[in-house]
């Protein structure tokens, strides 16, 4: 898998021993190079004259695809072909089966056992699942374009703004040919990305964000198998530790409706915040040779964009940061909550997660990867420990309370001092709430045409839960 998401940064060096390359069979590798995924090598071992002609199909269409910035289509082969190939541990990928579904459906059941102890908030499973990996790739595609086109659009624009305007009418089928080739690069990373990621995700929410459908907890059976092993725990206490887990972000997603448009919108204004060197990709593209169109992905590996230039990038990235180690940090204090009376190993298993986040796990990773993005993991820990003070402070209602209005959360700075947040007096937004609620009943019937309705929408404004909220509360980054 390529680190450069969409040309940040240098790429990796081969290793001097050629281990790499050795994995991957003595070849280029698919994520830096598409064409060669494509094509393969002629001759002995490699592709064969008579499948020239379904390649170069296949690179018609590749250019001819008009879909957006980023072409989701050759994303998704090429992150089913990553699944079908078996992860870099050399696992395959297989089809679940009915035990398997048993015993996740077991799992998640008891896990929403323990989690209403521990926690106010219902669950938020409408039904379970066990994934392969091949369904968890077609079940979490729809959430990573959401994710990823923004960041694409805005660095296709940037192309698209190089040449004058009015050499631009002029350079048409060239800039139409740049825009098919750069949504082919970014679709072949992100099908890299995702299909190393099938290899090594537990359920739907491995990284903070609501990436399956709504309502659905979802755990890979396989994945968790790989996962348990060498731990020295009963995969049982391995399987349902990540069932709580999955199960406390289904609840927290479920009943935090402005909490999705929020993370969402925080890596939208991170992607209106990236800054192109239009000097370097000028350069680029007078030096093009259109006789090696791979040429494009190698110019877009040398670091044409300047992540966290602007001080609205900055805000942005800090708020997602923020968020996301809110999201995990009470996940963690809920789990561990809810899992330490019955799981002898609760605390071996959490540390082994949270050892695995702070090193820069899948995750942290595949999200970097995507849409450039460096997170912080050692917010976890501070998030964690605050939500445990609020725990032992208020109670877990009074904890969870917090979650009714972006406004309430803790900021970056209340975690670094969680004591002073954990004490100091909140707003009361059910007050505001029933003050507007009176105010609207008291309107007259016979009021102006446009009284009713605007009181009605105040109080929407004014709501603690709807989404309109979510991209304008300050105190969660």
């Amino acid at each position: 898998m390529s680190d450069n998401p969409f040309g940040f940064g240098l790429p990796p060096e081969e290793p001097e021993d050629g281990e790499s390359r050795k994995k991957r069979g003595g070849g280029p590798d698919p994520a830096d190079n598409p064409l060669a995924a494509m094509f393969g090598s002629l001759g002995a071992g490699g592709m064969q004259p008579q499948d020239l002609g379904a390649a170069f199909q296949q690179l018609g269409q590749m250019l001819s695809y008009e879909g957006g910035p980023v072409n989701w289509d050759l994303a998704r082969n090429v992150a089913r072909q990553s699944v079908t190939q078996g992860s870099p541990d050399g696992s395959k990928d297989a089809a679940v089966g009915p035990r398997e579904h048993a015993q996740v459906e077991e799992s998640l059941r008891l896990a929403d056992l323990w989690l209403d102890a521990v926690t106010s908030l219902p669950s938020g499973a409408h039904s379970t699942v066990a994934w392969s990996r091949a369904e968890w790739v077609e079940a979490t595609l729809p959430v990573w374009k959401e994710l990823v086109d923004p960041v694409a659009e805005r660095v296709g624009t940037a192309m698209g703004e190089v040449l004058p305007q009015e050499m631009q009418a002029m350079a048409g089928p060239l800039l139409g040919m740049m825009r098919s080739m750069g949504g082919a690069m970014f679709g072949t990373q992100i099908g890299q990305a995702v299909g190393v990621l099938a290899g090594e995700v537990v359920g739907s929410s491995d990284i903070g964000l609501p990436l399956g459908p709504a309502g659905k907890a979802a755990l890979l059976p396989r994945n968790i198998t790989l996962f348990g092993e060498g731990l020295g725990v009963a995969q049982d206490e391995v399987r349902l530790y990540l069932a709580l887990r999955e199960a406390a972000h289904q609840r927290l997603f479920e009943h935090v409706p402005w909490l999705r448009s929020h993370l969402f919108g925080a890596v939208e204004g991170y992607a209106r915040g990236i800054e192109v060197d239009t000097a370097k990709l000028e350069d680029m593209v007078g030096q093009l040779d259109p006789s090696r169109p791979e040429e494009l992905q190698e110019k877009l590996q040398q670091g044409l964009f300047q992540p966290e230039d602007t001080p609205g990038q900055k805000a942005a990235l800090a708020r997602l940061e923020t968020a996301l180690a809110l999201v995990e940090g009470w996940v963690d204090a809920v789990v561990h909550a809810a899992a330490e009376p019955h799981l002898p190993s609760a605390s071996a298993l959490r540390e082994t997660l949270r050892r695995r986040r702070a090193s820069g796990g899948p995750a942290e990773q595949t999200f970097a990867t995507l849409i450039g993005l460096e997170l912080r993991p050692r917010r976890l820990r501070d998030a964690a420990r605050l939500w445990a003070s609020l725990t032992d402070a208020r109670g877990s209602e009074g904890r969870d309370a917090l979650w009714a209005h972006p406004d309430m959360l803790p900021t970056a700075g209340d975690l670094d001092d969680p004591d002073g947040f954990v004490h100091r007096e909140q707003p009361d937004f059910s007050e505001l709430d029933r003050m507007l609620g009176d105010a609207a009943e008291d309107e007259p019937a016979s009021g102006t045409a446009g009284e009713g309705p605007d009181a009605a929408d105040g109080k929407d404004r004014g709501g603690s839960g709807t989404e309109g909220d979510a991209p304008e509360g300050g105190r969660a980054g």
